[in-house]
């Protein structure tokens, strides 16, 4: 009888060996590995703005912002910052923008009694602007650069329409 429950009991143990061990990968292993991705894409060849990444059964879009870390007073300013502008560049990537720009050629002359000086300033001036609103967007990563003046983040959302 005791060896019966011993029997019971190792082959209990043995059962839920087998099962931690099966399910022990983890839940955002497909996020963990895409940061990992963009992140070793990003060292190797530096970019801002965004990109749209496809692997075997999704496509992400990413919208990667670098901010000077000097210019901000705390670290929560700066992630809302850069929440923004990865939220400005993403609204621009699927709505589109419009433009409009203006070009000023201001001109002065100065006489003297001996010559004359022209000058000659041009002023241009450049407006984007998009209405939208984009869903879905989250963090993914972010980090240091190598020279510690910089913080990268990295903004992502899944794409639909590849499975």
């Amino acid at each position: 009888m005791k060896q019966l429950v011993k029997l019971k009991s190792l082959l209990l143990l043995l059962f839920l060996f087998i099962v931690q061990n099966s399910f022990s990968q983890g839940f955002n292993e497909d996020k963990t590995s895409l940061s990992n991705f963009i992140k070793r894409m990003y060292i190797s060849v530096p970019f801002e703005g965004v990109k749209v990444i496809e692997d075997y059964d999704h496509n992400y879009f990413i919208s990667l912002v670098s901010l000077e870390k000097a210019k901000y007073m705390s670290p929560s300013i700066m992630n809302r910052v850069a929440e923004v502008k990865a939220r400005q560049q993403a609204n621009t990537f699927f709505n589109g923008s419009s433009l409009s720009s203006d070009l000023v050629i201001k001109t002065t002359e100065v006489k003297d009694s001996v010559k004359s000086n022209t000058s000659v300033e041009m002023i241009e001036s450049i407006r984007e602007s998009s209405i939208g609103f984009v869903e879905g967007l989250e963090l993914l990563i972010n980090f240091d650069t190598e020279e510690g003046k910089r913080m990268i983040f990295i903004y992502y959302k899944e794409m639909v329409g590849k499975k």
